[in-house]
């Protein structure tokens, strides 16, 4: 894993998308300096955090789009199964290596409620906590990325759906006052769920009984439940388009709040994906 981790660093620092990556964080973050704690004279920097995460729409997925497709595309994955190490570690080992490369330009970033609060009084426990957040956040969502990255050998396709799934993500509790919030509505929307979700199990693991026989149970216990009780489905998909939303849970550590159960949550996120990201390897190394 360490081999790998020194490897996918020394790739990173030599190729222009880490700078690039690097540069649009810092800009993004520095606009909103300016924007709130300069010209509004706000001295709350966990605004400006809040203001920043609209960024990774974009440099997560163009970080993220090369790391296991590229090794696919050059057919030099098979090198990788060839090395006497497991696949979770490669890919822990990968990960890792983009995480480090988040956070240098983070670093650069805890300066900044140090500074401002030699003019003025900042909240710097709120701020430091907000970073936190912003580090853990920003975590799970390259752990998303990479499991993109493990479905495909298509950089650009990659980076497409990756920016496409972040913005749904980022705008998902806006949207959730347009759905339907009705039983119907929520038992539609569930079963296009549980389709996704069997097509991914398919994928990952070419077992036609495994994705067909979740998908059964799921579709079953749901019919089940909207002829029995239907109002346990009101509501639900706004519901859980509130939840699934990584930005809507930073915004509790911008109003002062430090919570854990969204640390909890994007620690799940990350162990999950990461997972998939296992599998989806383990299935092309067999195949």
């Amino acid at each position: 894993m360490i081999a790998v981790l020194k490897h996918e660093v020394k790739t990173y620092f030599h190729s222009l998308t880490t700078y690039v990556f690097g540069a649009l964080l810092l800009a993004f973050v520095g606009i909103g300096s300016v924007l709130y704690n300069i010209q509004a004279a706000v001295s709350n920097f966990e605004f400006v955090l809040s203001f920043g995460s609209l960024i990774f729409v974009i440099i997560v997925p163009i970080l993220t789009m090369r790391v296991i497709a590229e090794e696919r595309k050059q057919k030099t994955d098979q090198l990788l199964y060839s090395l006497p190490i497991t696949t979770a570690q490669v890919v822990v080992g990968k990960y890792l290596a983009l995480l480090l490369v988040y956070l240098i330009p983070l670093c650069l970033i805890c300066f900044y409620p140090l500074i401002f609060s030699h003019f003025g009084d900042v909240y710097l426990l709120t701020a430091y906590g907000s970073i936190l957040a912003f580090f853990v956040m920003g975590s799970a969502l390259i752990a998303i990325g990479v499991f993109i990255s493990s479905l495909t050998e298509n950089q650009g396709f990659a980076a497409g759906i990756g920016i496409a799934i972040i913005l749904f993500n980022y705008y998902s509790v806006r949207l959730s006052e347009y759905v339907s919030s009705t039983a119907m509505g929520s038992l539609i929307a569930i079963f296009i769920l549980i389709l996704g979700l069997t097509a991914i199990v398919r994928y990952l693991t070419k077992n036609d009984y495994l994705a067909y026989g979740i998908s059964f149970i799921l579709v079953a216990g749901t019919t089940i439940t909207y002829f029995v009780d239907s109002t346990k489905l009101e509501g639900l998909l706004p519901t859980i388009m509130k939840k699934l939303s990584l930005f809507e849970r930073f915004n509790v550590f911008v109003s002062g709040i430090f919570d854990m159960t969204a640390i909890a949550y994007y620690l799940t996120v990350i162990v999950f994906f990461l997972f998939l990201s296992v599998q989806s390897l383990e299935k092309r190394r067999y195949n």
